[in-house]
């Protein structure tokens, strides 16, 4: 007898930096979501498919969710809460090394207006002792009825095998929604933006909030081996420019140097990036200036 096809969505949701992107790359088994240790990194829901012989799960990892400080903060909070409405089950992630707080509170209360399967899963518990793990589900376990619990580290990729076989067994019968070698539905230019935009948080560290946007202006496929990429790096402050530049141009040809490199493995081409750095004071909270980095209320 052939073994029925199970399919749905997936929905991610937690506070800033639980480790959700890190997750979905994991599973996923390339790097699909931007990755830091600092929050909010992830503004756009992002898409991550993962395909087996009798499944596809299409992951969406959210904005995390935080008490908004600008239009642009606006946005990824509608953006992650209107995700919950639209999905199969949800995952609320939590950081096994932080208590629970008001900022989970106000997570867990959207949730008990969903009536889809919900798991909890308890992230980072590489970070912890055994016995702490075990406060912090007892901490969890009354706030809502959940599906399942999952202690997992997505950076080491425990027990998150085990999560997935668990969510394609919950999922209704259905059709394979993409072609099997596909694992996020967003544009290339949307991921090549996204790596340089990791890149600038990394090499900047707190010299540069989250005041940096990256538009890919170009890619161009010169032969059949070298793609020609030109992106624009978009921050506030004069003073941002300069970090980001650097001495003689050393820090914006590092962050180059760490992106293409990530951008030629994602596309399998030698890659020939250059990179400007521009000052738009106050973007984050000019509704043209969204809309024109991609950051658009109708996609929510």
């Amino acid at each position: 007898m052939e073994e029925k096809f199970h399919s749905g969505f997936v929905a991610i949701v937690g506070r800033p930096n639980v480790g959700k992107s890190t997750f979905l790359n994991n599973v996923v088994g390339q790097k699909i979501a931007i990755m830091s240790d600092k929050a909010q990194t992830t503004r756009n829901k992002i898409q991550g498919i993962y395909t087996a012989d009798n499944a596809q799960i299409v992951f969406i990892d959210t904005p995390g969710i935080h008490k908004p400080h600008s239009r642009l903060g606006d946005f990824m909070v509608q953006s992650a809460l209107s995700t919950l409405n639209e999905v199969d089950a949800v995952i609320f992630m939590v950081n096994a090394e932080q208590k629970r707080g008001r900022g989970d509170d106000f997570i867990i209360e959207r949730l008990k207006k969903v009536k889809k399967p919900i798991y909890l899963v308890i992230n980072k518990i590489d970070k912890i002792h055994p016995d702490h793990l075990l406060e912090v589900m007892d901490d969890y376990r009354d706030t809502l009825d959940y599906k399942d619990v999952f202690p997992i580290s997505a950076l080491n990729g425990n027990n998150c095998a085990e999560l997935v076989h668990d969510l394609v067994e919950d999922l209704p019968e259905g059709p394979q929604y993409y072609p099997e070698d596909q694992i996020t539905d967003h544009p290339e230019r949307f991921i090549v933006g996204e790596l340089i935009r990791e890149k600038v948080l990394q090499l900047t560290r707190e010299e540069i909030p989250h005041s940096v946007a990256v538009v890919v202006e170009r890619i161009k496929r010169e032969d059949d081996e070298k793609v020609l990429i030109q992106a624009t790096i978009v921050v506030e402050r004069a003073s941002q420019k300069g970090i980001i530049i650097g001495k003689g141009g050393k820090m914006l040809k590092e962050i180059g140097t760490r992106a293409r490199k990530e951008i030629e493995f994602m596309l399998g081409d030698k890659v020939f990036l250059e990179l400007w750095v521009k000052v738009q004071p106050n973007w984050k909270d000019r509704q043209v200036d969204l809309k024109a980095f991609g950051y658009r209320q109708d996609d929510y």
